[in-house]
């Protein structure tokens, strides 16, 4: 089977990259590297650069393809805030443009990356697949945008569809090529900025006082190998014209202090802090529930904190 990556030179595309082509997938890569890498493409591997913006692009690089899982997007949150049309343009009409291309080349598979952002406040956790969709942010929006075209693309056209919702993807996966890992600029996720405090510059804690049992917030991360994993299971399971949706994260959540005492275990000394005043609009728990990409995928996380941090440690080197 050849699968077309799109946003395949990121840090979850290429990892997905790798996996794909170590199992035995032929595959295509559609990134205009605006935030990935071109060096973390294997040798071997059919790499269109551009953009999902061009539907020339689009249909060239989906050429002898089979499946689709769609990487591609923008992902800062801050920034969709700052610039919401932009995050419209190139989530929504970008992925407009993969669906009216997928079609005209006669593919009817796609496993779409997806977010808990869609969820926004939960009224319920863990936070099942079923749970509200209010998102609180133009990223998470986009991405909710994006899933109810897939569903309305499976009903019309009969396409298979799967998004698959996160919640925190870290750690990293060493390949042939050296550590694919995150490779953010500016870095806005816990573990990398927290493996990387100095006394000079020390992490930020946004709130001691949450209703949790060491004062700060409770968050559910995921191992982006397992989360590959998920994907290759979801592809896998593809009903025709069904579009399902699943959740994925631990099932568990680790508190900010408790991933900066995994950073300190592994990297050997205690990490430098600051306590910072809470964050508007930051709930205090997010953990979802992954039970329906356990019975319905056979899917189940294999990786814990520690080993997201070790791993995104010995990536630094």
């Amino acid at each position: 089977m050849r699968v077309l990556v799109t946003g395949g030179t990121g840090y979850i595309g290429s990892t997905a990259v790798e996996i794909l082509s170590k199992k035995g997938f032929e595959i295509s890569i559609l990134d205009d590297c605006s935030t990935g890498h071109a060096d973390s493409v294997p040798t071997g591997v059919r790499f269109i650069q551009g953009s999902l913006l061009n539907k020339s692009d689009i249909a060239t690089a989906l050429h002898d393809v089979d499946a689709v899982m769609h990487f591609a997007g923008k992902s800062l949150v801050g920034e969709s805030v700052e610039k919401p049309d932009l995050y419209h343009l190139v989530n929504v009409n970008g992925t407009r443009n993969l669906l009216d291309e997928m079609k005209n080349a006669t593919v009817t598979k796609i496993v779409f990356s997806s977010s808990a952002a869609t969820y926004g406040e939960p009224d319920v956790i863990p936070i099942p697949e079923s749970a509200s969709t209010n998102p609180t942010n133009p990223y998470g929006a986009t991405k909710l945008a994006i899933d109810t075209m897939i569903s309305r693309e499976s009903q019309e056209q009969g396409i298979s569809a799967a998004s698959l919702r996160y919640f925190n993807v870290a750690g990293a996966l060493k390949s042939d090529r050296g550590w694919l890992a995150e490779r953010h600029n500016p870095e806005t996720h816990l573990i990398p900025n927290v493996l990387r405090s100095t006394h000079a510059n020390p992490v930020k804690i946004f709130g001691n006082d949450w209703p949790t049992a060491d004062g700060t917030c409770i968050r559910d991360y995921v191992h982006v190998i397992d989360l590959i994993d998920a994907h290759i299971k979801a592809l896998d399971s593809l009903t025709v014209g069904v579009h399902e949706i699943y959740n994925l994260g631990s099932g568990d959540g680790y508190s900010v202090r408790q991933v900066v005492a995994a950073a300190a275990l592994a990297i050997g000394y205690e990490i430098p802090t600051i306590d910072s005043p809470r964050r508007a609009g930051d709930p205090a728990i997010l953990i979802a529930d992954i039970n329906k990409a356990k019975v319905h995928l056979g899917w189940t996380p294999t990786r814990g904190i520690n080993e997201m941090v070790a791993d995104t440690l010995a990536s630094f080197a």
